[in-house]
């Protein structure tokens, strides 16, 4: 298993502000409970599935997220936070 990361304020890249609200909560999902599939992403944030398609799709054009093949089921994606976008975010300072 792979380091859990921590998702604040502090820790997100920029990049996550710009998301909307759903990606928001499926990266939060993604950072508890790592990777999944879309099927997975669907019944943990209890969204829509046409949701939880277009929030994966502006983490990805946001580079937020990987994606691979599930060898389990070749038909299927697993979803993860981007470790390295994460771990080169600088933690911005303390808001008020």
């Amino acid at each position: 298993m792979t380091d859990q990361i921590v998702l604040t304020a502090e820790t997100a890249p920029d990049a996550v502000d710009e998301t909307p609200p759903s990606a928001k909560l499926v990266l939060t999902v993604l950072a508890y409970e790592g990777s999944l599939t879309q099927s997975r992403l669907v019944e943990e944030t209890m969204l829509p599935a046409r949701t939880v398609r277009y929030a994966i799709k502006q983490l990805e054009k946001r580079d937020l997220v990987d994606s691979q093949i599930s060898f389990s089921d070749a038909r299927q994606q697993i979803y993860s936070l981007n470790g390295d976008r994460f771990a080169e975010a600088d933690p911005r300072p303390s808001r008020p």
